[in-house]
């Protein structure tokens, strides 16, 4: 089974258990992975006193029990090490003009020959147009 690369907000509805009919559709048949930029985004909104964009609504007890999840991230979500895409990245942000967040999602979704799926609100169109230029698979999912 190939592996998708879920942003933050994809990756936070799996930890707490709100999967989407878009994505469990996605997960029906990819495994779950994401980034260690993604992964970073998800834990400071979980930490952050006001609770950040991704979890800022959330009552506190929610999100730290979403803490504890990403404290024991699952063996079945692989986060791809940034050594194993590093230079490929570079190329990346070269190439495309792509932050090191979207270089990495790009590079993770290559690596992985997987698709990069994201939140329908995150929707980045130079990370869209660097994954279709290298022929690769970018899905947005809503909620």
């Amino acid at each position: 089974m190939t592996r998708a690369v879920l942003d933050d907000h994809l990756l936070r509805d799996v930890l707490a258990g709100e999967v989407s009919d878009g994505l469990a559709l996605v997960l029906s048949d990819h495994e779950p992975a994401t980034t260690n930029l993604y992964l970073l985004r998800l834990c400071r909104s979980v930490v952050s006193s006001a609770g950040g964009a991704l979890t800022g609504s959330w009552p506190i007890r929610a999100r730290q029990a979403l803490g504890r999840r990403l404290l024991s991230l699952p063996d079945d979500i692989e986060v791809v090490p940034v050594r194993t895409l590093a230079f490929r990245m570079a190329e990346f942000v070269d190439a495309f003009r792509l932050s090191t967040l979207g270089a990495e999602a790009v590079a993770a979704a290559e690596h992985l020959a997987g698709p990069l799926c994201v939140w329908t609100g995150d929707d980045g169109p130079n990370i869209r147009s660097a994954l279709t230029k290298l022929n690769g698979d970018y899905r947005t999912i809503s909620r």
